[in-house]
């Protein structure tokens, strides 16, 4: 099993930038993938960035944040970032890591317990 540990939220103004960090425990060679949610009030869970765990680490993010979030990861210390830059209001939310990894030859996943991101005007 791999477990999973979100930091770095706060309070920011508009324009700020803030760095979440994830770190991963466990079964970490396993990991297939990790990415970035985010959850707002009142609103669904949507993804926010991701990145495979090969060699070149590929990225994808969504494009409400394209040019302004970056995602990356430091294998030495089992931990996944994402770099947010230029903040607006409606990136507040609840910020959740998830990992997708093998387990007994399943696909297995997990989530953190999430960082408040609150972004003011």
């Amino acid at each position: 099993q791999v477990l999973l540990v979100e930091s770095g939220g706060g309070l920011v103004q508009a324009g700020g930038s803030l760095r979440l960090s994830c770190v991963a425990s466990g079964s970490t060679f396993s990991i297939n993938r990790i990415a970035w949610y985010r959850q707002a009030p009142g609103k669904q869970r949507e993804r926010v960035a991701a990145i495979s765990s090969g060699s070149g680490g590929s990225t994808d993010y969504a494009d409400s944040v394209k040019g302004r979030f970056s995602i990356s990861r430091d294998n030495a210390k089992n931990t996944v970032y994402l770099e947010m830059n230029s903040l607006k209001p409606e990136d507040t939310g609840v910020y959740y890591c998830y990992a997708a990894y093998l387990s007994g030859g399943k696909l297995g996943s997990n989530w953190g317990q999430g960082t408040q991101v609150t972004v003011s005007s």
